[in-house]
């Protein structure tokens, strides 16, 4: 019997041994599948918006190549937004106290295409990443100052359903009054042929008011009338003069600088502007 028994047991210990091996393989399975799912958990918890989180002037920043998005605290209803052309972070007192009232804040680089075709294209499918992927609403304020004129105009001429306002700090609104029209890159980016092609142009802003003014999209100007880098006479001037006779809103606040100083101290015209002419175009 006692041989039996001497038998029996490397078999029977053999087995334990095995389920013992088996247990152990599940839970030392179980502990790297929970890490697994905590880390993939901790991937798929995006951001609000893509790219590197900041801190911009006390509100959360995001960028992500040339694309720029400061979150207010709270977004008011229907998450309106200002979208500002070149510069950013240059005299901001319109773009934080709008952040303040509950609006986004959003910048897209397109620097040095002047407000060509190929800009808009650029801004064309950023709204559509902010609007349909993000729920911003359907007509921003545009901002632009000195060179961003050109491109806030000119994506707002091609796309008039899709404004809210316009705000222009000393805008260009003509690239024949500043950089120029024998400029390389204007001829470059417009794909003129010769700088006299150029110049016989006339689909620059001051040109092409009429889509703004039937969409009846408010405007306001803050300029500086001693400015000799975009004079108010080759672009503002004659934007307000059109504009009104076609109907259209358009404020200038003249100040007695040149170039410089963009924006005003203290914004609070501009936004006043904005809270009369933009509600209910959100």
């Amino acid at each position: 019997m006692m041989r039996s028994e001497n038998k029996l047991w490397p078999g029977l210990f053999a087995l334990v041994m095995v389920l013992a091996m088996g247990a152990g393989t599940a839970n030392a399975g179980e502990k790297p599948e929970t890490k697994s799912a905590e880390k993939t958990s901790d991937a798929v918890k995006d951001p609000a918006f893509p790219g590197i989180k900041g801190e911009w002037r006390g509100f959360d920043i995001y960028r992500e190549g040339g694309n720029t998005v400061v979150a207010p605290k709270k977004a008011a209803e229907g998450k309106p937004w200002v979208w500002r052309a070149r510069f950013f972070d240059h005299q901001p007192q319109f773009d934080v106290a709008m952040l303040h009232k509950g609006y986004h804040l959003v910048y897209c680089h397109v620097g040095g295409r002047y407000g060509s075709p190929k800009a808009v294209k650029i801004w064309n499918s950023y709204y559509k990443t902010l609007t349909e992927e993000h729920g911003f609403a359907k007509k921003p304020i545009l901002e632009g100052m000195s060179r961003g004129g050109l491109i806030i105009y000119n994506w707002a001429v091609a796309n008039p359903d899709k404004v809210a306002a316009i705000y222009g700090d000393a805008p260009v609104m003509d690239f024949k009054s500043w950089p120029g029209h024998t400029k390389p890159e204007i001829l470059r980016m417009y794909g003129f042929k010769s700088a006299e092609e150029a110049k016989a142009f006339k689909l620059n802003p001051v040109d092409n008011l009429e889509p703004l003014a039937k969409a009846g999209i408010p405007i306001i100007h803050v300029v500086g009338d001693l400015d000799k880098l975009v004079p108010v006479a080759e672009n503002t001037a004659i934007a307000e003069k059109r504009y009104k006779e076609m109907g259209g809103v358009f404020v200038v606040i003249h100040k007695q600088v040149g170039h410089h100083p963009h924006s005003l101290e203290d914004p609070t015209p501009i936004v006043e502007f904005m809270e009369k002419h933009v509600e209910g175009k959100k």
